[in-house]
């Protein structure tokens, strides 16, 4: 059995430049982490698009009753919460190229950082705010004139 050492020289002597594994175990933690986050928005896409289908639920056997029936934002969430799992599964797609040019890099000790997948994702995290802010105030809104 060979020890590290012994390993390293062998791969070295194969013709691999290095053999770091530090480097390649915190890529896949990377990886995993960008795969719970999309996880996650996916998740919060799926709650809101089921809430909206909770809330005309909710809202038609009000109307059946014969109570008044609420006046509510236009079907916005459904929208939102279906592009979010959209926006979700994409992203695993990215961070699975990401994952794969890293592991290349590594082997290949140009690893060089790159932004373009963290500034994609602040800005979708940017635009799900804005668009819960007017969401909410128009919901708001719409509440307020209907009382």
């Amino acid at each position: 059995m060979l020890d590290n050492q012994h390993l390293f020289c062998y791969l070295f002597h194969m013709g691999v430049k290095s053999f770091n594994r530090a480097d390649h175990l915190a890529n896949e933690r990377t990886f995993l982490a960008w795969i719970r986050t999309n996880l996650g928005i996916m998740a919060f896409g799926f709650v809101v698009e089921r809430f909206s289908f909770f809330i005309r639920e909710i809202a038609s056997a009000i109307g059946k009753s014969g109570a008044p029936e609420p006046t509510s934002a236009p079907g916005y969430s459904s929208i939102f919460g279906i592009s979010l799992v959209a926006i979700g599964a994409l992203l695993c797609v990215f961070a699975f190229f990401k994952f794969k040019k890293t592991e290349k890099e590594i082997d290949e000790e140009t690893c060089q950082p790159s932004h373009g997948l963290v500034t994609l994702l602040a800005l979708g995290v940017f635009l799900v705010g804005v668009f819960l802010i007017i969401y909410l105030i128009d919901s708001q809104t719409t509440v307020s004139r209907a009382t």
